[in-house]
């Protein structure tokens, strides 16, 4: 996470992106964090190597995937040239969109679907709320 927000803060003029990037992604681990904690306190999780082999290869043809487009090179940019009466700030927010840097807004965006999926199935919804308080 956070060698994502280094190189994406590297490739802007402004760093509020990665500052904000940085602390959404902090306050999500905090509330997964708490949650667990609270929820499973002294229990030890369970997990079937099935499982663990589909994301691993599902996660490895993903970076596979992006990879190719990688090395192939960068056919899909936008052409610059065109834009030169823009402002500047444009192009440091345009540049989370072209071909480079838009996998890393992918993966993110991937990574908090996965953490909601994963909340979604730890939560029975005929038993009522995730804690019982006494």
């Amino acid at each position: 996470m956070i060698l994502i927000i280094l190189s994406v803060s590297l490739t802007s003029l402004s760093f509020w992106y990665s500052y904000i990037m940085f602390l959404i992604m902090v306050g999500g681990m905090l509330v997964l964090f708490m949650y667990m904690t609270s929820v499973a306190s002294n229990e030890k999780f369970e997990f079937s190597w099935t499982t663990m082999i589909l994301i691993a290869s599902g996660l490895t043809s993903v970076i596979l995937i992006q990879m190719n487009d990688y090395w192939m090179g960068f056919t899909k940019t936008i052409n610059m040239e065109k834009m030169s009466n823009l402002k500047p700030f444009f192009f440091s927010l345009n540049k989370f969109l072209n071909e480079p840097s838009y996998s890393l807004s992918i993966i993110l965006i991937i990574y908090l679907l996965i953490t909601l999926i994963a909340v979604i199935k730890i939560i029975n919804i005929k038993s009522g709320p995730i804690r019982h308080m006494n």
